[in-house]
């Protein structure tokens, strides 16, 4: 299976830019009262996008040998991934309101970005590491 990694890593890397792309965009568009972004071939593209982004996670986490990942890094990566899509997931409900729309969507952002400096650092602690802790 380890042949395949650089490949499944590809994919991964590829889906996690597109699909944080793709949620400022629509965020952005919906929170300046556009209505394309609860479309529904938007919505289940995104969906479709967070779903390889997911299922390339497991696969990495699956086949990388264990110690690779002995400090945690990625299983930190993992739950701050489900957290930005489910975060990302509410704030599009039509129910909400802007004030709880923009702190959904500022805490999804955040949950990207601390993705993407776990990912980097292969630390639990991702961008905290530039920060002193």
């Amino acid at each position: 299976m380890m042949t395949f990694y650089p490949y499944i890593k590809l994919v991964h890397m590829g889906a996690a830019m597109t699909s944080g792309t793709l949620f400022v965009l629509r965020a952005l568009a919906l929170l300046a009262g556009m209505r394309w972004p609860r479309a529904a071939v938007v919505r289940y593209t995104s969906y479709t996008i967070d779903t390889v982004l997911l299922t390339g996670a497991m696969m990495l986490l699956t086949i990388l040998p264990a110690g690779m990942f002995a400090n945690g890094w990625l299983t930190v990566k993992i739950a701050f991934l489900v957290a930005y899509v489910g975060l990302g997931i509410a704030a599009f409900r039509p129910a909400r309101g802007n004030g709880a729309r923009t702190a959904l969507v500022v805490a999804a952002a955040l949950c990207f970005l601390q993705v993407y400096g776990i990912a980097r650092a292969h630390d639990p602690r991702g961008w905290l590491l530039w920060f002193g802790s």
